[in-house]
């Protein structure tokens, strides 16, 4: 599931493979934009926003697009037939790569320095390479601002901060051990910024997401997707509630407080 550190390790692939690089191809298979040419531009870098991407090219032009649960970019080498198939959204190549954007969502043009529009409203990037001691406190003064708000909602607002997705949300309240419904008011707001932060640092790089520093097989996370097997810390059954695509998992012995 695409959370703010694949996206982190997604812009991090493509800058690597083609930043700088002047593109050959530049494709968006996307209605509003199926008349879009970028080749012949230059891919300057790819910034990653919580769960947003913002791909930079040259004379002031940037493309907006946000995975979801569903989206990915793809590298291939070229020359050479390219895998394209009805879900590819965006295919940027040049001379030796080709970067395919697979069900890509809120696809958008804009000026570079207009980016604002559509990223301005997120609260403090958990993995911005700027982050400091005020990012840190305006996202716990965010959070905090809503404490009769459950826990679990919160995190998933990226207004409060950008980056937490419904898999961090889950292991965020394991390790704070509170119940996902249990009020903001009844957790330290800034130390529950500093563990999202340092949970996505520690995967913003990793392929294989890890929350628990246990490499074993189907022991990498605490709670996430164990609703058929026993809390990894006490032994109790994990229990799993569904409310639309979101799915909340728990251990009602390490996570006292409200169930829904």
């Amino acid at each position: 599931m695409p959370e703010g550190d694949t996206v982190y390790r997604t812009a991090r692939r493509l800058t690597d493979a083609l930043g700088g690089s002047t593109l050959r191809r530049g494709e968006l298979h996307h209605p509003r934009l199926s008349t879009v040419d970028l080749a012949g531009r230059v891919l300057h870098t790819v910034r990653p926003v919580g769960k947003h991407l913002v791909l930079r090219f040259d004379r002031d032009l940037s493309l907006h697009c946000h995975l979801k649960l569903d989206g990915s970019w793809r590298l291939v080498p070229t020359p050479g037939r390219l895998p394209i198939n009805h879900r590819t959204r965006a295919v940027l190549a040049d001379d030796t790569t080709a970067a395919l954007g697979q069900a890509l969502h809120d696809m958008a043009l804009l000026r570079t320095a207009e980016e604002h529009r559509l990223v301005g409203h997120l609260g403090p990037d958990l993995l911005a390479e700027d982050w400091s001691d005020t990012h840190a406190a305006e996202a716990a003064d965010r959070l905090a601002a809503t404490p009769d708000r459950e826990l679990a909602e919160s995190l998933l607002d990226q207004t409060v901060m950008a980056g937490v997705g419904n898999v961090y949300k889950n292991e965020l309240c394991f390790l704070l051990g509170v119940s996902p419904w249990t009020p903001v008011s009844e957790v330290d707001a800034a130390e529950t910024v500093r563990l999202a932060r340092d949970l996505l640092l520690r995967n913003a790089l990793r392929a294989n997401r890890n929350t628990t520093g246990n490499p074993r097989p189907g022991q990498s996370l605490w709670v996430y997707g164990r609703n058929r097997a026993d809390c990894l810390r006490c032994g109790e059954r994990v229990h799993l509630r569904s409310r639309g695509e979101r799915v909340t998992y728990f251990c009602p012995r390490c996570q006292p407080g409200p169930v829904r």
